[in-house]
């Protein structure tokens, strides 16, 4: 939006061309979303706290949660605004991919706070149901994954990178429908898995949309592409002030979710955020890499898979408590160390993964 007004007003003062610069549209998307979350954040918590829309802790957790009884959630409804309103302003509105992207993290907002609202409003602890959570995630991952292989103008944007190799490039064809559909719905999925202690989810996800801003900004660039033998993707630059956007909303969240957490985000921050990992990931041909930075995730959703599959086949369980972060819960150790300790290895596998755009 506030492009437009830049180029309009270039026409009267040269200085105004600064804006079309993406690293600079990036840094204030970043500024922006940091500030309304900080600005709108404390009134947000406040009016939470009156309408007692407060965390309901299972009975069967850890001792150390009853304390959380209470504290207001769907604090994700913060990120989301400083998301949406901080894209809009300074990313380029004439790019389809700003409102692929825009549109399926809002979408998985909408399905998040339904199940937020059933459990927290309503008093529902069941929330949404199961299934019907997961078609709605389904519906809006296959309609994306579709729309995506309709519009797809070069076969960069189909192509399977592996990572480490330059010289392994798989066409997907059809198949691209259903790794965007995969990515997409198994990355919300599993950051909302995680989202279970105070910061342990957010950090992270900051962590990943920063490393993603600059995949997207060298895969939009013909240049830097070509020095680093990754597919050229034109357009795809744009996505950085997305990712930017998310860098800001999300510290800016953390600033009040960090131990003891004055805010917790729900199911509508962390579907929609997981959501939108996956779907950059997607558009800028970096899957495996996402796997790599989102190590954390992808650990904590095994964990859960094996604990589920082990009880069901032998009757036992493999861990003291699913997701993974309880289990060390359980054996005693602080939360904020293992915090501090997912962020320690997600910050390893981050450079792992950005380590990735120069060996090959």
């Amino acid at each position: 939006m506030l492009l437009y007004l830049s180029e309009y007003l270039a026409q009267y003062h040269s200085g105004f061309h600064v804006f079309q610069y993406l690293t600079l549209r990036a840094i204030l998307g970043v500024v922006t979303a940091l500030g309304i979350a900080l600005i709108v954040g404390p009134t947000m918590i406040r009016h939470l706290s009156f309408k007692q829309i407060g965390q309901v802790v299972r009975n069967d957790g850890p001792e150390s949660h009853l304390t959380k009884s209470g504290t207001p959630t769907m604090g994700g409804v913060l990120i989301l605004v400083a998301i949406a309103v901080s894209t809009l302003l300074w990313a380029d509105l004439n790019s389809r991919y700003v409102w692929v992207v825009l549109l399926v993290t809002l979408l998985f907002g909408v399905i998040g706070f339904a199940d937020d609202y059933i459990k927290l409003v309503r008093q529902d602890p069941k929330g949404l149901l199961s299934r019907y959570k997961y078609f709605w995630q389904s519906v809006v991952g296959a309609v994306a994954a579709i729309a995506l292989y309709l519009t797809a103008t070069a076969p960069a944007e189909t192509q399977l990178i592996v990572p480490f190799f330059k010289d392994i490039i798989i066409p997907l064809g059809g198949w691209y429908m259903l790794l965007t559909y995969l990515v997409v719905v198994g990355s919300s999925n599993a950051v909302n898995l995680t989202d279970g202690l105070d910061g342990l989810a957010i950090m992270p996800t900051v962590m990943i949309a920063g490393a993603l801003a600059i995949f997207s900004y060298v895969t939009g660039h013909v240049e830097f592409a070509r020095y680093l033998s990754i597919p050229y993707i034109p357009g795809a630059g744009e996505l950085t002030v997305f990712c930017a956007t998310m860098v800001g909303a999300g510290l800016g969240f953390l600033w009040f979710n960090t131990y003891p957490a004055q805010v917790f985000m729900g199911d509508i921050g962390a579907l929609a955020l997981g959501a939108a990992l996956g779907i950059v990931a997607v558009l800028v041909r970096q899957e495996l890499v996402l796997l790599i930075m989102g190590g954390v995730f992808v650990i904590e959703t095994l964990s859960v898979v094996i604990q589920v599959a082990s009880y069901k086949l032998r009757g036992k369980r493999v861990f003291l408590m699913a997701p993974i972060h309880h289990h060390f819960e359980l054996k005693g150790w602080p939360e904020p160390r293992i915090i501090v300790r997912f962020w320690i290895i997600t910050v390893f596998l981050v450079l792992v993964g950005l380590a990735s755009l120069k060996i090959r």
